[in-house]
Parts: C-alpha cells; structure tokens; sequence
C-alpha cells in the first residue's frame, strides 16, 4: 500500500491498486454511486438489496413503512425465514459440501462441518424443539459456550420462528434471571459447562441458580448440551439433554416462514439506568444488512475463510457469525477458547493452521497481544505464517493509532488493509467503516458511513455541526437493520434513542467529530453514563445498583478513566455503613466488593479500582457531581469551580489509591 501524510500527523493508507481491481466494492467512485443511489431514492435501493441478498417465500410490496415514527417496518409484508437464507439457500447454490464451520476447541481440538451436514443438525434440533412443544412467537433464552451448538441452537429457533436471546455466558445467575423474567422465556438452552483456558467453568449451575431466584414459572424446559461431562443437577420432566432432543429427529425441517418483522433476537445490552435494555431486532432488515456488511466491509470472496473472534453473546457473534457468514455461504472458524492459552500466540497459530483471509478481533485483544508478544517473544506474530491474511478487522471500541499501527505491521505486514468498524447492538451491523477497495485508511478513525447510513453530527438540539468540531453523532433516516423497539417498553425506546429534542433523528449515545478536510468521523465516546471496557458497554448505574446491593455499602458512584488495555476501566467510589477502612482492611473489602459484582453482574463488570470515602462530593441538593469523580479517577488535578460543592474536602480523600 502506498502512504502519504496527512493533516493532524496521521498517515492516509491508499488500497492497493491490486485489491481495489478485485473488491466487491471498487474505489471510491463505486462507493459515491451507491450512496448517491441511496439518497436519490431509498425505496428503490433497499428494494433492490433486499430482493438480490435474501430469499423471499412471498415477495414484499412495500419497502419501508414510516407511518408511525420512530417504530418503523421495513419488507412488512414479505414472507421470509432466515435459517432458510442461511442454510438451503447456500445448499441450493452449489455450498452443500462446503464447510461452513472449522470449530476449534480450547483444548485444540477441530471439529468441522459442512453446510449440508450443519442443515441435517439445525433441522433435527429445530425438530425437537417443537416436539418439546416450542413454536412461532416463543422466546428462548440461550446461555450457551462458543460452540457449534450455540450456532445450531440460533438456527434452529430462527427456523421455526421461535425467538432467542443469547445470553453470554460470562454473566451472572442474576443477569440471566432478569433477562429470562423480561423477556418471557418459555425455554432455556444451555451446557454442563464451558471451557475456557483450561479451566472447566460452571453454566447449568448457575441457570439452576436463576431459576431459584424466582419469577422464572413461565419456563418450562431446559435443554443441555453436553460439553465437559461434568456432574450437574438435572430435573426430570424439565431438563433435556441436547443430543436426546435430536436423537431420531428427521433431517429435514419446513421453516417457518415470518414477516420481516417478525422478532428474530432480543439482545440484552447496558443502558443508562440500572434495567438493561432488550434490544429487539427484525428478521428481514436485520439479516440483510449481515449478508450486505459481509460482502461490501468484509469483501466476502467464495475461496475465503473468515474469522470473527466474538462470543455469540454479544451482537458482533449474531451478526458476524451465527447469520452474515452463514448468509453468503463463507466458511468460517468459529473459536472456544482464549487468545493467550495455551500461550499468546494462539490467534497467530489458529491463523496459519485454518488458512485465515479476514481475521476480525477488538482493540483490547490487540492491546493485550502486543503487551504479550512484549513479555514472550515466541508469542510474536512475526514467528507465525500470517501470509494467507488479506484483510483486517477491529469492532467494539474505537482502536488508538498505536495498536492500529502495530496490527497493520505486524499481522498485516502493511498490505492488508484494517476496517475499523463502528456499529452498536442496536444498529444490527456496520454503520460507518471503510471500505477496504475503496476507501484511504487513517489509523484510529472509523472513516465514512455505508451507503444508505445518513450520520451527521449535530448539537444538543439536532443542528449539523461544521467538520472539526465535535457534537452528538445520529443518523438521520432509518435503514433496515435498525434496533425496532425495546422489549415490552416503547416508551423507553423512544426516549433512549428518538428524544423530541434532536428532531427525529436516531440518537447512538457516542460523541464524534469529522475531520475538517477528509470529512472522516472519528468517535470521542459515550455521552451517557454507559461505559465501554474492552468492547462490552456497562452502565454505571447497574454496577453502583449492585455494589449498594451490599449488605457493608451506604453509598456508591461509579465513573470511567481510560485505560491503556481496555480502553475504558471501571472505577468505583463507595462509602461504607461503617468508618472508611485504610490499608490491609481497605485492600480486603475491596476485594470483597469486586466479588460481589462479579456475582451480581458478571466478571466483566469488576471494578478495576475501588476508592473509599466518608462521603461522597456533592451540590447542597445531593446531587453527586460525577464530572469531579472523573477527573480524579483520570488523576488529574481539579480545576473546575467547586463553590457548589458541600464538602470540597472530601476530593483529597477520594484521590487516595488502594
């Protein structure tokens, strides 16, 4: 790639006129067209993708339904099923011998399976299932180990109009309960245990633990896959194991086939006040916009064997492997395990064994790799065959030029190029990423919008802002794989992502910028009291929530501060019922405390810092003024005025480190 300098000290990286001659999307010309066809007329350019990407059981007539803002519906009227998209579509296309999944356990362990034999598996499952008295509109709750059964078990449900919601398997027995109480699961799929870094961890404990929390009567049915063979507690009449349910099934399944709005997932995601928020996605927008992100941002090519290193619990794993994969026929590797076990060269390793061409991570990954390759050499990817890389990605937060850099050279060797790609849960997929034929690179931004995406940055009241100054950043016309409501609360919905004030425009939460000459947006962080540590959004309010859950806590504020590993760090002040502990007893209750949200949450919420206080600062009507909390967390001075404050003396207290 050739490379020239650019305003602000970055360097533009131009695609090679090489891979530009083979991309889906051909140069910048190409990408204007499509943009220019979306705006023109957006009926007739999401018509057209839809009717070109997906199957169709009965075409639709109308392409978006804007009657009734912000609850919009697109393809309403069309039939579709979108196990059918994934599975007979490719068989029908000549894939039937392809190999859609290479699973590579923790132990290393490979197991692989074709589109015809994964089809034979959905189908059988997706038979016990109903057979279990599963059906159209029911939901199910997944909490389930990377795994080709995880994909199976997404498939299965999508095929007979059931809808899931995949629970990560790092959360707590409280999470799952509240997700499995707020979205009415009538069925829970799950494993003995998972494996990750060697270690056999516990999942059907802790569902067993869930359900004993309580609310839970609507569930009438487990199902286990059998992964470690560990002793677990079974129900009779309730607990099923995975391979029973399928045992005997026929191989053979007619889908479903649902509206395009029918409900295909519910995902949970942090939201700023202590409930999470289900977001609820469509199955025609939605799988539309998978199949498109994977040929237009992926540069999907039928010789290609595609990694994305996300758990099918988060929304990159639904979008970028349990559908967009599957939904052009790619092969992929789908990954049990850790990226340092049984050392930090794993990722290189799996790399060169499966033959990867688009290698998709997070910033955090890279960050703890360059930190490894650091300590071991051995674990440098310079000791690896990284030659059949073609195209790298990044997804979860935005990645510092530094570990761009050292990701371009060190596992790109400066001719892949890197899509930095921004989207959320609730967008369903990729919204503003290059295009890795057309678009020059500059490390650290995420570059332009997709075609047929309108993001724009404005003010506090919806107005565009000029390049080079910052503001909200929203997109201004809906696209179809857009969030389409929150789970049985759309009044939230509307005011979380449509408040009155930015005039109709979809709200992403992310402040942004757009360089002044390149018109390139790079985003600045969440302008809501949701944190995003190591790709996984957390909202203060749920971890304080937890931590005030504690018999020993009176009070709790929870701020972020940036983090050289994982972009943002959790920082938590609390303020004990009793006096402030110092020293040993401090470091134990600390650890106490980080424990406690560990097993209300999840290990992912752990606080890294806990400070403790008499108090805690805030204005003469108790209000805390977070804004002081972090710029102590940061370690930087106060400079702000503090005459409202009612007890000023208590920042020195709180700048004091365990």
């Amino acid at each position: 790639m050739s490379t020239e300098v650019l305003h602000h000290e970055n360097r533009l990286f131009s695609p090679d006129p090489s891979f530009v001659a083979q991309a889906n999307v051909s140069g910048m010309e190409a990408y204007h067209a499509l943009c220019a066809e979306a705006r023109q007329d957006p009926d007739a350019f999401w018509g057209r993708l839809a009717k070109e990407n997906l199957y169709w059981q009965r075409p639709f007539t109308k392409v978006l339904d804007e009657s009734n803002p912000p609850f919009f519906k697109w393809f309403e009227d069309g039939l579709t099923n979108a196990s059918y998209n994934c599975l007979e579509r490719q068989i029908q296309k000549g894939n039937a011998q392809k190999t859609a999944i290479l699973f590579e356990a923790d132990d290393g362990s490979v197991t692989s399976i074709t589109y015809q034999a994964l089809y034979a598996r959905v189908c059988r499952f997706a038979n016990g299932l109903k057979a279990l008295g599963v059906g159209k509109g029911d939901r199910v709750v997944i909490y389930i180990p990377m795994s080709i059964e995880g994909v199976v078990a997404m498939q299965a449900c999508a095929r007979i109009g059931a809808t899931h919601s995949v629970v990560f398997g790092g959360f707590s027995a409280k999470s799952l309960q509240e997700r499995i109480v707020d979205v009415g699961a009538t069925a829970l799929i799950t494993a003995d245990e998972q494996r990750r870094g060697g270690k056999s961890l516990p999942l059907k404990t802790i569902v067993d633990e869930a359900l004993a929390l309580g609310g839970c009567e609507a569930l009438k049915t487990v199902v286990i896959y059998q992964r470690t063979g560990g002793n677990i507690p079974f129900v009779a009449g309730r607990d099923h194991w995975m391979h029973a349910v399928e045992e005997g099934q026929p191989e053979t399944c007619e889908p479903e086939w649902v509206s395009a709005e029918h409900p295909l997932f519910v995902l949970y995601t942090s939201g700023s006040t202590g409930k999470p928020k289900g977001v609820q996605h469509s199955t025609g927008g939605y799988l539309l916009w998978a199949s498109l992100t994977m040929t237009w941002v992926f540069d999907i090519k039928p010789a290609d064997v595609f990694w994305c290193t996300a758990d099918i619990g988060w929304v990159t794993g639904h979008s970028y492997i349990a559908y967009g994969p599957l939904a052009v026929g790619a092969t992929q590797v789908v990954f049990e395990g850790v990226p340092t076990y049984p050392n930090a060269g794993r990722f290189w390793d799996m790399i060169a064994r499966h033959g990867v061409t688009v290698f998709y991570t997070a910033p955090t990954a890279i960050r703890s790799l360059i930190k490894a390759s650091d300590a071991d050499p051995a674990a440098h990817p310079r000791n690896f065959n990284l030659s059949t890389l073609r195209l790298l990605g990044s997804v979860g937060e935005p990645i510092n030029p530094e570990a761009w850099m050292w990701y371009y050279k060190n596992v790109g060797h400066e001719r892949c190029p890197i899509v930095d790609t921004f989207w959320q849960t609730e967008t369903g997929g990729h919204m503003i990423t290059p295009l890795p034929g057309a678009t020059p690179l500059v490390p650290g931004s995420c570059t332009l919008p997709l075609p047929g995406i309108e993001a724009a940055i404005v003010d506090e009241t919806g107005h565009d802002m000029p390049n080079g100054q910052g503001g909200i950043l929203v997109v201004k016309r809906p696209w179809p794989a857009m969030i389409r409501t929150i789970w049985g609360d759309p009044e939230r919905f509307q005011k979380s992502y449509y408040p009155a004030e930015l005039q109709g425009y979809y709200l992403a939460g992310d402040g942004a910028i757009r360089d002044e000459k390149s018109g390139y947006f790079t985003i600045t962080g969440r302008i809501d009291d949701v944190l995003n540590v190591s790709g996984h959004r957390m909202g203060t309010m749920e971890i304080e929530s937890a931590l005030v859950a504690n018999p020993l806590v009176a009070e709790a504020a929870v701020v972020g501060r940036p983090d050289d590993m994982t972009g943002e760090a959790i920082v938590a002040y609390v303020v004990l019922k009793q006096a402030r502990p110092e020293g040993d007893e401090a470091k134990k209750i600390a650890t106490e405390l980080r424990n406690w949200v560990g097993k209300e949450i999840g290990p992912i919420a752990k606080p890294k810092e806990i400070r403790f206080g008499d108090n805690l600062p805030k204005t003469r009507s108790g209000k805390i003024m977070r804004r002081l909390l972090r710029v102590i967390a940061k370690g930087d001075e106060v400079t702000q005025d503090i005459s409202t404050l009612e007890n000023p003396a208590i920042l020195s207290q709180l700048k004091e480190t365990l």
